[in-house]
């Protein structure tokens, strides 16, 4: 058996290397930069520090017990109305957020994080897994790497996903890359979330990108376990016939 067609269009999708528009879109992201104060750049630092900090920990986000003997088509149905939900939350606040200016929009990074952190341990419950076991975890922070990374960084992920529950993993938390994951994820929001800065157009876009990074996190959740699960179908020996 192999992978759904779906799953193989996925990987290869994420993978892809970036076109010509990238270095575009780098030189527009880095003049943003430049209009941003500098104690707003500090405060979206700490954020993304505090969200690897609250994973470190992790119990408050542990959301439900893991659903047991459910179809896929449940999963995803229930996945697909966490996703909605988290996405209104999250479009109404940083549509709120963008019209305070600034300080305002700085305050956003943080709220932002925590409803993605639970989206994705709320998923993880969804298909069946222990939000608060270490190698869950772990896989929950490879999922956030795969929604906010470039191609080549998601290469790597993806590497390390592979057949997951038939590998060993690190004992500590602490064994991750943490600096490789804050980078990654500042880099690759920073043109869509520092728009959000801007006087007048910043309350619509902080909604409009709230929503879009939700759902694309997600999507990404969703498909990573659907993923781990046919590997480890693929993994079990059939029984003869």
């Amino acid at each position: 058996m192999d992978l759904s067609p779906d799953l193989v269009t996925w990987r290869a999708d994420l993978t892809r290397p970036a076109g010509p528009l990238n270095n575009l879109a780098r030189a527009t992201q880095q003049r943003i930069n430049r209009l941003i104060p500098e104690k707003v750049h500090a405060a979206i630092t700490a954020a993304i520090e505090g969200m690897t900090r609250a994973l470190l920990v992790g119990s408050d986000f542990a959301t439900g017990s893991p659903l047991i003997g459910l179809t896929l088509d449940e999963r995803r149905a229930r996945a697909a109305k966490a996703i909605d939900g988290w996405k209104k939350a999250a479009a109404a606040e940083g549509g709120v957020t963008g019209l305070g200016g600034f300080l305002a929009a700085a305050a956003d990074f943080p709220l932002l994080m925590s409803f993605k952190i639970k989206l994705l341990f709320e998923i993880a419950a969804i298909f069946g897994h222990d939000g608060t076991d270490l190698p869950e975890r772990l896989y929950i922070l490879h999922i956030f790497e795969l929604a906010f990374s470039d191609a080549q960084h998601r290469a790597g992920v993806l590497a390390a996903m592979d057949d997951w529950d038939a590998r060993a993993h690190p004992q500590h938390l602490d064994d991750f890359d943490w600096r490789a994951f804050q980078q990654q994820y500042r880099d690759h929001i920073d043109l869509a979330k520092l728009a959000q800065f801007l006087p007048v157009v910043g309350a619509p876009l902080g909604a409009i990108v709230n929503w879009r990074l939700v759902e694309r996190l997600g999507h990404t959740a969703v498909m990573a376990y659907r993923l781990r699960a046919e590997q480890a179908d693929l993994q079990t020996p059939q029984a003869p016939t």
